[in-house]
């Protein structure tokens, strides 16, 4: 018992469970819903996903101030594909796939010239709306979308109402939480965040698992997106502003530390469930969406400080 206390999901995970029961006591009647539950699934898809892959970058050391960005330029590009007649399943991945490409170059950038990850995503923040303004000619890209809206529309997955997109989202969270535990390229992101020299030193191409966290963070990201198009039906350059900060508040919220070499995928999913009970509670109870945001607030400043005296006391 006293070996799970120290795992840093687990007081994210109380207090998600704390703050679901104080909403269902508080608004009964709508809150637990099973429709209300199945929406806040539904909710959490987008940033769960790419929570994920934000994982893996703040693991190793990294950061990913371009997530958003990278989010709404799929979003257009699958738009673009399907309105020039590509069938659903390669507009998806043309989508995917200049997410993946986006990766890459920000892994050689912060490993071929030294740049620091916070600039070099910065920039790609900045690049990469740009890029989807341009393809978008700066206005939303209306596109029949062939059958993608039903990843996440009620009812349509497996095992009852849960969407599709859903369940896509765990099998991803299952597969990276997999291969961050048990697998030697999972050992290595650990390494390379925790000490990257120490690394180095004992044999570990810390440049080429830079390239590879950074491209599967923007595959991931690339799916998201999908997932996103999935819901509005359009290709939106203007899409996903700030959508970043919700990715990394939700995996600093699950535990990981801004330090590199410490988090979790469960941890991260977590989180993002954190945030989606808290604003979809605080909608059920009248609260205004200022309010939403300070509580939000206030639980990641909370996080990194409780993250800060564990790494003292250690």
């Amino acid at each position: 018992m006293m070996a799970s206390l120290k795992k840093p999901w687990v007081a994210p995970l109380v207090a998600l469970l704390l703050v679901f029961a104080l909403f269902s006591v508080v608004s009964p009647d709508t809150f637990l819903r099973g429709a209300n539950v199945v929406t806040m699934a539904r909710q959490t898809v987008v940033v769960a996903i790419a929570a994920v892959g934000m994982t893996l970058v703040i693991v190793h050391g990294g950061i990913d101030l371009s997530v958003g960005s990278t989010v709404a330029l799929t979003t257009v590009v699958v738009a673009s594909a399907l309105k020039s007649g590509h069938g659903p399943w390669v507009a998806a991945a043309c989508g995917v796939g200049a997410a993946g490409a986006t990766g890459v170059v920000t892994g050689l950038l912060v490993t071929r010239l030294s740049l620091a990850p916070f600039i070099v995503t910065l920039a790609s923040m900045t690049i990469l709306r740009g890029v989807a303004k341009g393809i978008a000619k700066e206005q939303k890209i209306d596109a029949d979308p062939r059958g993608l809206d039903t990843l996440l529309a009620p009812g349509t997955g497996l095992f009852g109402a849960l969407p599709a997109g859903v369940w896509m989202a765990v099998a991803i969270a299952v597969l990276a939480s997999l291969t961050l535990s048990y697998t030697r390229f999972g050992r290595h992101v650990f390494a390379v965040g925790s000490n990257e020299a120490a690394a180095r030193l004992c044999g570990i191409d810390t440049g080429r698992v830079r390239v590879i966290v950074y491209t599967t963070s923007a595959l991931l990201a690339g799916v998201a997106g999908v997932l996103e198009f999935s819901t509005l039906t359009v290709g939106d350059p203007t899409d996903s502003v700030g959508l970043e900060l919700e990715v990394i508040a939700a995996v600093v919220i699950g535990g990981a530390s801004l330090a590199g070499g410490e988090g979790s995928v469960s941890g991260s999913l977590v989180g993002a469930l954190l945030m989606t009970v808290i604003k979809t509670g605080c909608t059920h109870v009248g609260l205004s969406n200022w309010v939403q945001e300070i509580v939000t607030g206030v639980i990641i400043a909370s996080a990194v400080a409780f993250d800060r005296v564990r790494r003292a006391r250690r």
